[in-house]
Parts: structure tokens; sequence; C-alpha cells
């Protein structure tokens, strides 16, 4: 075929280019040059006569098809003979009617497979792991569905009775028989079962980018469907550049800069970087939620019930959406409304959607482990900075936060309706620009910004968080908008912490320790101080719990934070996994954080009581009123 970039406006619609496409084999190539050949006919302005020769040309094919199968068994009877849209398949020695499916027997009686019509209409292969599912047709109450599931799932006497769930007549005693029906229609059927290439998840597998880039469709979790189908364009790309144009005009850095994070999460995997967040906060109505919908705009649908979410869900569900979106921005509304199932561990779970990847968790139709992973950004909204809900330094680290100000918009409204009118050419434009870059180019683009932004003394993993960014709005504002309307240099650091201001945990430790050379008297056994807080032995504060409870709420400090940081940094002594001690105290056990006053003074390996050394009872609290 000669170059499709040479072709012209007749060569694009010719017999001998369609001829030449529908002979490949290869399904994905086939998809491939078939929306190659309709990006150049858009181009040429012959885009409804192409389409129209490749509906003419897939009609011929299914033709071809339907006559391929009558001719091959035209003397046998042994064909599926439901009643609605699907092709007739051979199926050999099974009956297949609208009463069901029915094994012929030599004897007096035909066993029932199954009640109702039911046959495999599609094999679905995933991009990502070469796992196969397999899509069924059934026919209940005179209706048909269609379901998707498992290949392995149809392949087992033990596992098919669970469709019995999903409205298929299964049951331990046709299990067997369905199973065998199944397989043996898919194989005699092979040539004609197409196979439709499916993805779990978006943006960059292998060398492609999904869904731009192959017609696939979505296997993964059915609770991101509505995701995962909000990703399209609809109205006017025109449209959108030219009201995005005049926001940008305006200077904002809210909506610069979340604009240019929403680019910049198709770039964190090209340049093996880990995901960050941005995180834009005010307590005003600024307009934090619009700015949210803008950054949505460039990829989806920026309808807040469709691919913006939110934290009233669960950490896995978050997980799962992390990993579907993969490369695209995950984007939740309103740090504030977090669920209570996730209250308690919220730093944790904001700690993990920065590291990349979830937990192994099990499947239960494939009976396997699989850990999610995800290269993205997250961008956040909320009344408060999301570093105020976080105290671990490996988060703080990858959180840029913007304040918002007030009237970023002057007529939100009217830029909540243009982006709810068009919306999702942008995102497709950025990565067309990507995929023509020479990647040692974006990378070298990258390494010199984060050499600016580093030179001002600032955290190296916010610096990398903040090129990439600003990596993103360059070619966004060359290549896309040509608006000379850079986020530039200067206010971009501005989003950047000190180191100071990152270790909250370090500061609580010195606090701690102010507190305790305060008030030595209270560690002195000697003194006659009625009010005890501990004791200090061989290095060691001593702490009393509940005192330890005092002190961090009195200076503003997560204790639950600092304990674990406070363990990794070997500033404490542990006791079977927990983060206290046990001190005996005039003859009462007392729980106790044993906190090391010096870096690097030695732990002390055996001072501690053993439960069996343990009286009746164990006080948990102050040994005195």
């Amino acid at each position: 075929m000669q170059s499709i970039a040479s072709m012209t406006a007749s060569d694009v619609i010719s017999d001998a280019v369609l001829d030449e496409v529908f002979s490949e084999e290869d399904e994905i190539q086939k998809a491939k040059l078939l929306l190659t050949l309709e990006d150049k006919a858009t181009e040429l302005g012959v885009k409804s006569k192409f389409r129209a020769m490749v509906a003419a040309y897939k009609r011929v094919e299914k033709q071809m098809r339907t006559a391929a199968k009558s001719n091959a068994a035209a003397s046998l009877d042994n064909w599926t003979n439901f009643e609605g849209p699907y092709d007739r398949m051979y199926c050999g020695a099974w009956i297949a009617r609208e009463d069901g499916v029915w094994v012929q027997n030599t004897g007096t009686m035909d066993v029932q497979a199954c009640y109702h019509p039911t046959l495999p209409i599609e094999r679905l292969k995933n991009l990502e792991t070469g796992e196969e599912q397999i899509k069924l047709a059934y026919k209940r109450n005179g209706r048909w569905d269609e379901i998707i599931v498992p290949k392995t799932m149809v392949t087992s006497a033990n596992k098919i009775v669970a469709l019995s769930g999903r409205g298929i007549a299964v049951t331990s005693e046709n299990a067997k028989l369905l199973v065998r029906y199944l397989a043996d229609v898919e194989n005699m059927n092979e040539k004609y079962i197409s196979v439709q290439y499916s993805s779990s998840k978006l943006g960059w597998v292998k060398k492609d980018f999904l869904p731009y880039d192959t017609g696939i469709i979505f296997d993964g979790d059915s609770r991101f469907k509505q995701v995962f189908e909000s990703i399209q364009s609809k109205g006017s790309d025109e449209a959108w550049y030219r009201h995005v144009s005049e926001l940008r005009r305006s200077g904002r850095i809210e909506v610069k800069m979340m604009l240019a994070a929403s680019f910049a999460s198709v770039l964190i995997s090209p340049l093996g970087s880990l995901p960050f967040i941005v995180d834009l906060w005010g307590e005003t109505e600024g307009g934090k939620t619009v700015t949210l919908m803008l950054a949505a705009s460039v990829w989806a649908d920026p309808d807040e019930s469709n691919y913006i979410g939110d934290f009233k869900t669960t950490d896995v569900a978050l997980e799962a959406r992390a990993d579907l979106l993969n490369s695209l921005p995950m984007i939740l509304d309103d740090t504030s409304k977090v669920s209570a199932r996730i209250r308690d561990n919220f730093e944790g779970i904001v700690y993990d959607l920065c590291s990349g990847k979830g937990k192994s968790r099990s499947n239960k139709e494939l009976g396997m482990n699989r850990e999610n992973k995800w290269r993205n950004a997250i961008l956040t909204n909320g009344e408060r900075p999301l570093s105020s809900y976080v105290t671990q330094g490996g988060a703080i680290n990858r959180i840029l936060e913007v304040e918002c100000g007030e009237n970023i918009y002057c007529d939100p409204q009217a830029t909540v309706e243009t982006l709810k009118k068009n919306y999702g050419y942008a995102g497709k434009d950025f990565i067309d620009v990507i995929k023509n870059m020479d990647p040692e180019e974006l990378r070298e683009m990258q390494r010199k910004i984060q050499a600016e932004i580093y030179d001002d003394e600032k955290m190296q993993k916010q610096s990398i968080s903040l090129s990439i960014i600003l990596t993103a709005d360059r070619i966004a504002t060359d290549y896309l908008f040509k608006d000379g309307q850079y986020l530039s240099l200067e206010e971009a650091k501005e989003v950047l912490v000190d180191r100071d201001e990152l270790s909250d945990n370090e500061r609580c430790y010195q606090y701690i320790l102010s507190e305790v050379d305060i008030n030595r008297a209270k560690f002195d056994p000697m003194s006659n101080t009625a009010e005890k807080w501990g004791v200090i032995e061989k290095g060691y504060a001593i702490i009393y719990n509940n005192v330890m409870d005092s002190i961090c709420k009195k200076g503003g400090f997560s204790k639950k934070s600092f304990l674990n940081w406070a363990g990794r940094e070997n500033l404490l002594q542990t006791q079977a996994g927990n983060m206290t001690k046990l001190k005996k105290v005039s003859g009462t056990a007392v729980r106790c954080v044993w906190l090391k006053m010096e870096r690097d003074s030695a732990p002390e390996e055996d001072n501690f009581v053993s439960i069996d050394d343990l009286p009746e009872c164990v006080q948990e609290e102050l040994p005195f009123d």
C-alpha cells in the first residue's frame, strides 16, 4: 500500500486500497489502518464517502461468511436455529432451538444442556494481559441479553454454575453439558466468531494509547463503565479551544496549573516518574469545581456524574478507579467529603495513590491475584489543603498545592455550559503531538526544567512533579493553543513547599523532646510533683501513652502518623508489633511510648515487660488520679 500521507481523495475511497485493507488477517492492524484512513478521508473532505464504502465492504464480508458456512455443511441440518439477530452457527451433534439446547442421544431420550437459546458470539482478548473473555448471548422471556465472562468460567463445570446468577439456566446437573456445548460451538465456528480486542485500562498500553489507537471495548470493572464511556469527543473542538484560550489569557494560576496538570498526567509513564497530586484548595467559592471540570474536559465529559469522582467511596474503589484510568488524570472533587469507610486511614490512602500501586487482591473468578497499577496525576480540591490531612513525608512530597483565589471566572455558568457541550478533543490532540516527538527530546525538555526548579533549594520529588507539569504546559502552549500563555517558572514555584515545611513528623519529634525537657520534674521519680508523665532511662523518654496523646493533641500533630514515622526512623522501642511497650511503675504495668532522645543512641533490646511476667491487670492509663 502506498503511503497514506501521500494519498489523494480518490485513493482513499478506491477499491484497490480497501481490498488491501480488508484482506489483512491481523484484526488489530486492520482496525488501525481503517482509523488512519478515516483521519485522512476527514482531512481530504471525503469522510462520508469513506464510511459508506467501509460499511459496504463489511456487508459483503458478512454475506461471504454466511455463504461459506452454508456451503461448508449444506448437507447437515445441525445448525443453531434461534430467532433473533445472530447468525446461525454450526453446532454438530447438538440440537439448538427456541426451546433450548439438547445433545442428541442414541437412546430414546435427548439430554438437555440448557433450557433456552445460548451461544458464544465473540471472543475478547485483553491487550495488556493477553487473557481471553467470551461474550455470550442468551434469550430469556423472549428477550436477548449479552454478558462478558472470563474464558475460564465457561470451560469448567464447577465455575459455569456461577452464571445462574447472571440469568443463564445452569445447575450442577447440566453444567458439564453446557460447557461441552459452548466449547463445541466456539471451536466449530472459530473462523466466524470474531476476536474483539479489549482493555480494562486506559492510557499507555505498550506503544498504544487507549482508547484512541484501536477500536477496543471495555472489559474491566462494571462499576466504571460510565467513566470509560465518558472518554469521548463531543461538540466543537473550535468552541472548546476558543473558550479555554480566553480563560488562559486571564492569567489565573488556578486555570493554568490544573489544565497543565491534566495534560501532564500522560507524561508520567514515558518520563519514568511516579504519580503526584495537584490540590486546589480555598475556603471561598472561587470556582474550584469548575476548574476541575475544565481539567476533565481535556479528555472526557466533565459532568460531575461521569468522569469526575469523589472521596465518598472505599479504598478498594479508589485503587480500581486509578488502575482503570492508568495514564489519564484521576479527578476527585471535595476532599472534605471523605466516606466514613476511609476517614480513619485517609492518610494511608493518599500515600498509596502516590505510590502508583495497590494491594494484591484475589480474583474470585480466575483464582489469581492481580495488582492494580497506575501512573497518573491526581487532581483534587477542597476547603483545606490536602497536606493538612497528611503528615507522611513520602506522600507530602508528591502533593502540589494551589490556593484558590476569588472569582476565577467572570461567568462560571457560561464556562460550565461550554465545557459540557464541547469536550474530549484536546487530549487526543496532545497524544498525537507526543507520539510524534522523539522520546529523548521529551526527557531532555523535562530535565532542563527540573534543573531550573531545583536550583531554588526545594524538594527534589516536588521538583520532578512540577517539571512534568511545566513540560506539558510548554507542549500544549506551543502545539495546541499557540497563544504564548506559558505557565511561568516563577509562579509555578510558588506551589512548592520548603523542606522545613514538609517535616511535620520531624517537627513533632522536636516538639515532644522540648516538652519533655520543659517538664523534666514530671519524669523524675524523686520529684514531689503529683503529676507524672513517665521516666527517663538509658537515653529514652518513656512517656505514658495517654500523656503522649495529650502532647500530640496540644501541638496539633497526628500521634498515629508520628509513631509510624518514628518507627521507620528507628526512634522507638516496640513490642510484638505494637508501637508502644509496657513499663512497670510501682509494680503496675503501664503502656508507654519509648522514644529515643538522641538519634545516635543505641536501642535497648530487652528492657520490656514480657507477657508472661504481667500481673493479672495491665494498667493502660496513668497510675494516679
